[in-house]
């Protein structure tokens, strides 16, 4: 049986298309394809025709070598499982997924965004509603699934997508060989958005000679911080096609992605996490309802590069309820590797009147400005001003360095409590496993389900932010819960039910002040998902304050989250050597500069140095607010020991402005040859680097000759 297209929709340059078999109508299921390749969906093959197939039985022929993957998977509990060998390897499928069928569709214009609406049905009380979110401009789609107990029993959900792509890849008739590859964003701590791209078939996701055993590919991350382990991305890319299927989740707790296969076309899935990944489920009682996170989509003929700008660009609408400050991505200067947590008075405002002139607008005071009630550093939760360190009160500091023309900011890790503090004892506000306060090194965690602790905590940071008059909070989180806590229907329902209640808070600093710059920062990248995004001017890109990868990691987030808000360090000593300098300088220029270190006591040419970097970014922070980025080079997989070099090419479309971000490692090549963006006219070139290095230019490339090691610098394109 032929499959049909039910609906049908063009959404700029998108095609969403919903489709069923022709024998079971209204089962839909989802496909989206760029509008260029239109003409090139072929219909697929009827039935598997491998020399294998044609040794069985003719009583088990034919074989069907296509299914329409279902709009929604969602599970409830106790139902059959859906065979194949699918138990702990995937939820999809199940009873519950096959049945629902369509109830209504519609299409609603509001302006200028379109609402895709599609509500199921499973016949047996449970409902399902399905969102594709478009503003026009805009170079994809936001995705999201509303389950409501429509029936007069509760039951129980352990699944529920948030979108599920069906028929990859369209241009092929038949299995796609050697054609179909999963790209994803390894993180670890210090060496995040490391790039990963495997083949179908070397992740065992080519489809049996009977099509019969299910192959999944089912990955994630499990606790309060979305970005440990992976980045909540993933893309497939059809080399023959050349076209890219990418997603992003916003989803601060556990969420999981899916490519599975059983016959010639694979899904591609995600949503929060299930049950057996998560450790969650939830019960509906009759009336309830429940939402998937959202999802971010987007296809593209074109490059994975291509469609990670796609949903970058989509993620800087957030930049829209930024505060005014914002606009002209003012330079940072964090004072956390300049005290390294013993911050005082003194030493701020003598940072403040080297940095006077130098254009940095935001100085912020990192961890230890608060009483320490237990040994080390980052531990709190009661928030009591060090009067050691600042005998005037938090209030001097701040109006001391607003008269020398700075935002004070301050750094803040409000979501926990450590050993010793006052804090720790309110266990009753406090988030519990098997009944015990949870517990992860020395911190305990606030339960942010608890009217209590928003009001506490309103008094500790947000009339503190208030009554010393901070312009800038940079919001640390240092570890993660796990699997979940007490108090909901499951340890994964606790833990979503309990981040929620973070962003509540976080939506909270925001309207009691709303001119505040609030970075989000958890050691580093471990936050860096749509959802976090939406809610804070910036976030670190890493706690990589001054190592040799700093320009890898940094071009790495730049794919996946927006340039303004990727905030990366340029940790300077007055020791550095002049090459140094431009090393750790020129790798901000990928993102938001900060800049932290021994500043006050640079010798002056270093410092003069410094701050013809800074006075370059500020001209240059149109494009980097605006622009495209592209990477060039090789750099080994060894980040602690890079070797080669890298290449990142920001343009601006609108003004055709352009500037190149360059860095050599270990043993780089004898010439870097940069491609140029079409269309760019580059009459010349000025550079600023540690030396003066001839770069040849012509009307599609730069060349730089000869380049040593461990050298970086800014190429702009006049």
């Amino acid at each position: 049986m032929p499959i049909v297209t039910r609906f049908e929709y063009i959404l700029d340059d998108l095609l969403i298309r919903y489709i069923a078999p022709e024998e079971t109508p209204d089962a839909l299921g989802l496909l989206i394809v760029p509008v260029a390749r239109i003409a090139s969906v072929l219909p697929p093959r009827e039935h598997l025709e491998s020399h294998a197939v044609h040794v069985l039985p003719d009583s088990w022929l034919p074989i069907r070598a296509w299914t329409v993957d279902p709009l929604v998977h969602v599970r409830r509990q106790s139902e059959a499982a859906a065979g194949g060998f699918s138990q702990g390897r995937t939820l999809r499928g199940g009873p519950t997924t096959l049945n629902l069928r369509l109830v209504h569709h519609e299409s609603r214009q509001d302006g200028t965004e379109t609402l895709l609406r599609t509500v199921m049905a499973d016949g047996a009380g449970l409902e399902a509603t399905h969102e594709i979110r478009h503003l026009s401009g805009e170079s994809g789609v936001r995705v999201s699934t509303t389950v409501r107990n429509a029936g007069a029993m509760p039951f129980t959900l352990e699944l529920l997508t948030a979108f599920s792509l069906g028929g990859l890849t369209p241009f092929a008739a038949d299995d796609a060989a050697d054609r179909l590859h999963l790209h994803r964003a390894r993180a670890t701590w210090s060496a995040e958005g490391r790039p990963v791209a495997d083949s179908f078939e070397r992740l065992s996701l080519e489809p049996s000679w009977s099509a019969y055993g299910v192959a999944c590919e089912r990955f994630g991350t499990v606790g309060s911080m979305p970005v440990n382990g992976w980045h909540p991305f993933a893309a497939i890319e059809d080399r023959a096609a050349g076209v890219v299927w990418a997603a992003q989740i916003a989803c601060p707790a556990s969420w999981q992605m899916e490519v599975y296969r059983r016959a010639d076309q694979a899904a591609f899935s995600g949503g929060g996490a299930d049950l057996e990944f998560g450790h969650w489920k939830r019960t509906l009682e009759p009336g309830e309802s429940h939402s998937s996170p959202e999802a971010l989509l987007t296809t593209v003929a074109g490059t994975v590069d291509d469609a990670c700008e796609r949903l970058t660009s989509m993620l800087r609408r957030n930049l829209v309820t930024a505060p005014e400050s914002e606009l002209e991505l003012p330079v940072i200067f964090n004072e956390w590797c300049t005290s390294w947590g013993n911050p005082t008075h003194e030493n701020l405002i003598a940072l403040a009147d080297r940095l006077q002139g130098s254009g940095v607008r935001y100085l912020v005071i990192d961890d230890g400005w608060a009483e320490r009630p237990g040994a080390g550093i980052q531990q709190n939760g009661d928030w009591d001003v060090n009067r050691t360190a600042f005998p005037g009160g938090l209030r001097a500091t701040c109006d001391a360095l607003r008269a020398r023309g700075f935002t004070p900011g301050i750094w803040f890790e409000f979501e926990i409590c450590t050993r010793g503090s006052r804090a720790w004892e309110e266990t009753s506000h406090q988030l519990h496993r098997d009944g015990i306060p949870l517990e992860v090194g020395t911190r305990r965690f606030w339960d942010f389900r608890d009217p209590w602790v928003h009001d506490y905590l309103d008094k500790k940071v947000i009339c503190l932010l208030r009554e010393n008059g901070f312009g800038y909070l940079k919001v640390d989180y240092n570890d993660t819960i796990g699997m979940g806590c007490d108090g909901s229907d499951s340890l994964g329902e606790g833990l979503r039910e309990h981040l929620e209640g973070v962003r509540r808070f976080f939506r909270r600093l925001r309207e009691a002040l709303p001119h505040l710059v609030i970075e989000n920062c958890s050691s580093g990248g471990h936050r860096l998902e749509p959802g976090f995004l939406s809610l804070t001017s910036m976030s670190s890109f890493s706690d990589a304050h001054e190592s040799s990868n700093i320009p890898i990691i940094a071009a790495n987030t730049l794919r996946l989250i927006p340039a303004a808000q990727n905030q990366i360090w340029a940790v300077l000593h007055a020791a550095d050597s002049r090459q140094r300098l431009a090393y750790s300088l020129s790798a901000a220029f990928l993102g938001r500069m900060c800049l932290s270190g021994e500043i006050h006591s640079m010798p002056a040419p270093s410092w003069e140095f410094t701050r013809e970097a800074v006075n370059l970014y500020r001209e240059l922070a149109p494009i980097i607010a605006a622009g495209s980025f592209r990477r060039v080079g090789t750099w080994g997989d060894a980040w602690q020991h890079p070797t080669g070099w890298q290449a990142v090419v920001a343009h601006d479309p609108a003004t055709n402005r352009a500037f190149v971000v360059w860095h050599t490692f270990d043993s780089p090549l004898n010439e870097l040859v940069i491609p140029l963006p079409q269309n760019v006219d580059a009459p010349a070139v000025r550079t600023w680097s540690d030396t003066a290095d001839p770069v040849h230019l012509s009307q599609a490339s730069l060349t730089l000759p000869a380049p040593s090691a461990w050298r970086g610098g800014v190429i702009v394109i006049q």
